[in-house]
């Protein structure tokens, strides 16, 4: 039997530990390593190369989405199944729209959450049977509109400065984790706000939050 090798991302350590135990008696999987945060995702998953990563939606300095988009970037290969406790559209589309393999809600049981490493490590997808209703619905819509389209109109670049803005991280900070320079930085800032006609650090927040980019409850700055 071959033993499929999981990478766990979630800043939760709690989370992370319950998820090792429930899957460490399951005979065929092997938690390999634990992230903490979206950029340790995309640093562990370069180094352990595991056949799957369970990856939390909404995380500190890069959130799951564009952990998710930059790791398949690299690694076309990898399979995500994102974890959340959202169930809206909005957030759904953008899961699909980053190349997730699956999306799981946090309260599923830990039998959905094995069935669910099984079935994307063999190339199939995998969500939660209420997002499969919503996902039916709205393919029927698209077909009859033409609707299905998932844009954004900002860069990749431009997602990741936006969130670590929201989490109240200086220009300073941000330049040392995205390893640019802080005049960069501040021309990344810039074009966020004449992109989006917002001026100031908590619209710039308020705008992620309502997008999805950070949850409510995730978010450091004063707005």
């Amino acid at each position: 039997m071959k033993t499929i090798n999981v990478l766990l991302a979630d800043d939760h350590h709690i989370v992370c530990e319950g998820f090792r135990y429930l899957l460490g008696i399951v005979k065929d999987i092997k938690v390999i390593g634990e992230a903490h945060n979206g950029r340790e995702a995309i640093s562990m998953t370069k180094l352990l190369r595991p056949d799957v990563i369970v990856m939390d939606l909404a995380m500190p300095l890069l959130n799951g989405l564009e952990a998710t988009r930059q790791i398949l970037e690299e690694q076309p290969d990898a399979k995500v199944i994102m974890l959340s406790g959202h169930d809206e559209d909005e957030h759904v589309n953008r899961v699909i729209e980053a190349g997730a393999s699956g999306y799981l809600f946090k309260k599923s049981s830990a039998q959905s959450l094995t069935h669910a490493i099984r079935e994307v490590y063999v190339g199939n997808k995998f969500f939660s049977p209420a997002i499969i209703k919503r996902l039916e619905h709205r393919y029927r819509r698209a077909d009859k509109s033409g609707e299905w389209q998932l844009r954004s109109s900002l860069t990749s670049r431009e997602l990741e400065v936006i969130q670590l803005i929201a989490e109240s991280h200086s220009n300073k900070m941000m330049a040392d984790v995205l390893g640019i320079s802080i005049k960069t930085v501040e021309k990344h800032r810039q074009q966020l706000m004449d992109k989006l006609n917002i001026h100031d650090a908590a619209g710039l927040t308020r705008y992620a939050i309502a997008q999805g980019i950070i949850e409510n409850n995730k978010q450091l700055a004063i707005v």
